[in-house]
């Protein structure tokens, strides 16, 4: 088992600032990514914070993802839009990709947006959230070219990846309601997580390279390879074809196939659609109905076992909330990653540590 280092906030930004130093980054990159990957840490989604870099700094030494990118667009349309990413890393094209389409669905009252070849965009709620802070509604289908890592319904091996969906709701002097998920069962870095910390996953998740029920995640990381399943079997399997459609063929032009187990890139594709609740309805109108529907739902009583009945993105925030006072865990094994991660970069690992307060 792998014992969990508890790293204060302030601490963690400025070594992951340090490391992200390593790939040539401009400060406002090293800004987006550092703060981007520990806010999903923050939020108590492990799999997609800071133990990432280990694998973007692989696929930065081959040639897979490249510093200092910015957003390029291929169509303008006016409320339709197709950009380009260029490989550049995904905390910085998925930003700039969000507010062209925001600027655009303020003036029109809705942006179609379509997005290739961005380096890992990773938590995609990130962007439904920086969509609903600027009053908009907000649909994501997102593809994932890579390794295949998830089994169609029915399925043997991998054919896909774990292809998230994500929707995001503002709602006036609220939080906004945040639907995020992998449509594989778990996301492939709760995985990882989970084979660093030596645990077994829950069952009904993987597969193994002979297509057999197992609980170990080393099925996922390390070769021989078996598949995570999809969620909801036929249903989330259904989700994930549309994430590859669209946030794959139509966006970016690039779906998932046959991809060679030593590169480490990880490209995103996503089909967006924003829309201003002021253009399509009375805005006050639906949020009195939206808040009357969701005061109805909370108000089921909390079965056994559970406290009280949640809305989406809740969770993430006590999660944020405890963990920005009590300080970040990151297990050993993925904390001996980062460092040899930042020694690949030409980062001197001791510094990392001095700056996490850990020598």
């Amino acid at each position: 088992m792998s014992s969990d280092l508890l790293i204060e906030l302030p601490r963690l930004d400025a070594a992951m600032r340090r490391l992200v130093r390593g790939f040539g980054s401009s400060e406002e990159e090293v800004e987006a990514v550092a703060s981007n990957l520990i806010e999903a840490n923050l939020c108590g989604h492990d799999s997609h914070g800071i133990g990432m870099l280990p694998r973007y700094a692989q696929a930065y030494l081959q040639g897979g993802l490249v510093p200092n990118r910015h957003v390029r667009t291929l169509l303008d349309a006016g409320s339709l839009l197709r950009l380009d990413g260029g490989a550049g890393f995904g905390q910085v094209i998925g930003r700039e990709a969000m507010a062209l389409g925001i600027e655009r669905a303020h003036a029109s009252g809705s942006c179609i947006l379509g997005l290739g070849n961005s380096h890992h965009l990773g938590r995609i709620g990130a962007w439904a959230e920086q969509a609903a802070a600027a009053g908009l509604v907000s649909l994501h289908f997102v593809n994932v070219v890579s390794r295949p890592i998830v089994a169609p319904h029915g399925g043997g091996d991998a054919r896909f990846g774990t292809n998230p969906f994500c929707a995001g709701v503002p709602l006036s002097g609220r939080e906004p309601v945040i639907v995020d998920f992998a449509t594989s069962v778990i996301a492939q870095g709760k995985t990882r997580v989970a084979h660093n910390k030596g645990e077994s996953v829950a069952p009904d998740c993987l597969i193994d390279d002979q297509g057999r029920a197992t609980q170990d995640p080393r099925f996922t990381v390390v070769p021989p390879f078996g598949a995570l399943l999809t969620v909801g079997a036929h249903k989330g399997y259904g989700l994930a074809l549309l994430c590859e459609l669209l946030g794959g063929a139509l966006a970016a032009g690039l779906t998932q196939g046959p991809e060679d187990g030593t590169n480490k890139r990880v490209l995103n594709g996503m089909f967006s659609v924003l829309v201003d609740p002021a253009a399509l309805a009375d805005r006050a109108a639906f949020e009195q109905e939206a808040q009357r529907f969701i005061d109805w739902v909370r108000a089921s009583p909390p079965r056994e076992g559970f406290e009280a009945v949640q809305l989406a993105g809740e969770a993430e925030r006590a999660w944020k909330k405890r963990r920005s006072a009590e300080g970040v865990p990151v297990d050993a094994t993925t904390w001996d990653e980062i460092l040899g991660a930042a020694e690949s970069l030409g980062v001197d690992p001791k510094s990392i540590q001095r700056d996490a307060g850990l020598a």
